[in-house]
């Protein structure tokens, strides 16, 4: 049976919140037209027993997938593979939706023939439950447009972001497994097959922030150090690759439906200089004094350069610490990596 949206839960020992995660789903004008899909990589508590309970209750919408343990993006690549909606949503599974606005979003979805679909999102502190919007001005104001008149005006994150399953099915889009960070990818990779964009002006994604072990945290980052390496130079990669092929091929579409644009080459160049400028403040969190840290910061930089000589040169502006190491040769490097910390403190709230 086709549905009109497929929702791929990535779960991984998330027993405390996956019943809430499910639960925000259940409407039942909508019941018929999502599929919901548990992907549960190889978790160590009672992740799939509440998943069973859910695809008991409701046979038509929730599917439970047991699958050995892959990483994040080998989830989202199980997901992509099974989804039989027409539209295609990734929601973690220490994550929820707001019902009312889930149910919404789907009835828009009937009858939507735009390759993204954008709606906002809440960040949810979770020790303090404050909720903070994430918005997107650009698309309020122009709710219809193609991706080359809105690149480069607004980010589109994972939580804000629905996507024509076929684009990924059919271009066979696939995440690294057995990383970190591959949320990047995931609205990456789609890129050169988008011309539609359409905006919601709906909140459905809650996002729950402030879990200390989260690899989004700091401690996370220094600790998976490796994956945000390997994500970061895959995506440098995949602008410099997709930009050579705009200047061979010039203003014109390939046979298999990607879109060359001088927009979309500069969209994915700025994407992958933001993510060299985070690079760069992960290594410069830690103490100054590591001197091994400091040769895998200057191999990576040397890299990038290497890479891409334009992403290079933006990701300079991404970062003034970064910029100030460059223009010196990477001398004084304890006083510019102790100014960045001391940058980074005064910017928390």
């Amino acid at each position: 049976m086709s549905k009109v949206l497929t929702v791929v839960i990535p779960s991984y020992n998330v027993e405390a919140y996956l019943a809430d995660t499910l639960e925000s789903f259940i409407s039942e004008e909508i019941m018929e037209d999502v599929e919901i899909l548990i992907v549960n990589d190889g978790s160590k508590d009672s992740t799939p027993e509440i998943a069973e309970q859910y695809e008991q209750r409701y046979p038509q919408t929730f599917r439970l997938i047991n699958k050995e343990n892959g990483g994040h993006g080998s989830t989202i690549n199980r997901g992509i593979e099974e989804a039989k909606g027409a539209y295609f949503k990734v929601v973690d599974g220490d994550d929820w939706v707001d019902t009312e606005d889930f149910t919404e979003m789907v009835k828009r979805l009937r009858n939507e023939t735009a390759d993204y679909v954008v709606t906002k999102y809440y960040k949810i502190n979770d020790k303090t439950k404050e909720k903070t919007v994430e918005a997107f001005p650009y698309f309020e104001e122009h709710p219809s447009c193609t991706f080359d008149e809105c690149a480069g005006q607004s980010e589109i994150p994972m939580h804000a972001l629905v996507i024509r399953a076929a684009i990924l099915q059919d271009h066979h889009i696939r995440l690294d497994e057995h990383c970190f960070y591959v949320d990047n990818e995931y609205i990456t990779f789609p890129v050169p097959y988008v011309e539609k964009v359409q905006y919601y002006d709906l909140t459905v994604y809650m996002y729950r922030l402030a879990v200390a072990t989260q690899s989004v945290s700091m401690q996370g980052f220094q600790k998976h150090l490796p994956d945000h390496v390997k994500v970061t130079l895959r995506l440098v990669d995949f602008a410099e690759a997709y930009r050579k092929k705009v200047k061979e091929k010039a203003l014109q579409n390939t046979e298999d439906g990607e879109y060359l644009s001088e927009a979309r080459a500069a969209y994915l160049e700025n994407q992958a200089a933001i993510m060299v400028g985070d690079q760069a403040g992960i290594y410069a969190s830690f103490p100054s004094g590591n001197a091994e840290i400091k040769k895998q910061f200057l191999e990576f930089d040397r890299t990038v350069r290497k890479k891409s000589t334009v992403i290079y040169d933006l990701s300079s502006g991404k970062s003034k610490m970064l910029r100030a190491l460059r223009v010196n040769q990477f001398k004084k490097y304890r006083f510019w990596t102790n100014l960045s910390k001391v940058r980074a403190r005064m910017r928390r709230p």
